[in-house]
């Protein structure tokens, strides 16, 4: 029935919904105006250089200001297509296109994706998820799990805390916006111990999210926890 679906609902570039005539991607103008994060970067905070340091180089923001979690890894700068994409999943009900953000953040995941214990969304409080009615971090953790083969964790991490929205807020009042704003399910806490965990969201920005997030996974016994997000929220290379 796929072909009916294709005829009401033909497929779009997600950049910018211009009707293309094959399977749904990107079109060849949003195409060229995304900028995917390749080496070289930061070993840490994934940070693409501006220019070659040498292997294993970290950035001097890594160096001052060391995260909790272990690395950060991600597909593409927020900006213009990608901006886009990601608030057609997130804003407009667009879980289709979960699939396609997963396969590429899989790649970008550096085989962490493919060789950890366990994958987890950033959870949505429960009263915000009554009113979105997805996560849409869940939905690319789920894809991500399904295309690596690895543990979909969906019920072990929750958000204990209502946070207000973290768009417009300052860097500082995004991290005390979200401080002890999760925690391990009771008895979930197997799933964590010891264990190379990999935790998705939708967007990096100030990391403040994460940073709580991982908190939560470590002070429960994690051993190591990668972050991996769809885009990154930097002006460019450093």
């Amino acid at each position: 029935m796929r072909w009916i679906a294709d005829l009401v609902y033909p497929p779009a570039c997600p950049g910018c919904d211009v009707i293309l005539a094959g399977q749904p991607s990107f079109c060849a103008t949003c195409w060229r105006e995304i900028r995917f994060i390749e080496r070289p970067y930061c070993e840490v905070l994934g940070i693409p250089f501006g220019y070659d340091p040498g292997e294993g180089m970290v950035s001097a923001e890594a160096i001052a200001t060391p995260p909790v979690f272990d690395r950060l890894r991600s597909v593409a700068i927020h900006e213009g297509p990608v901006r886009h994409l990601v608030h057609g999943l997130k804003y407009r009900d667009r879980t289709d296109l979960a699939p396609m953000m997963a396969a590429w953040m899989l790649r970008a995941s550096e085989r962490h994706a493919l060789e950890c214990d366990g994958i987890l969304p950033v959870p949505l409080h429960r009263w915000r998820f009554a009113g979105r009615k997805f996560n849409q971090s869940a939905e690319l953790a789920r894809q991500l799990a399904h295309l690596s083969g690895r543990p979909f964790l969906p019920a072990t991490l929750v958000r204990v805390k209502k946070t207000a929205r973290q768009v417009g807020l300052t860097a500082r009042r995004r991290e005390e916006n979200v401080r002890a704003a999760f925690k391990v399910v009771p008895g979930r806490e197997m799933d964590v111990a010891g264990k190379h965990l990999v935790l998705v969201d939708d967007v990096f920005t100030t990391g403040a999210t994460v940073s709580s997030a991982t908190r939560a996974l470590k002070k429960a016994g994690a051993a190591e926890v990668a972050v991996l997000t769809f885009a990154m929220a930097i002006a460019g290379p450093i």
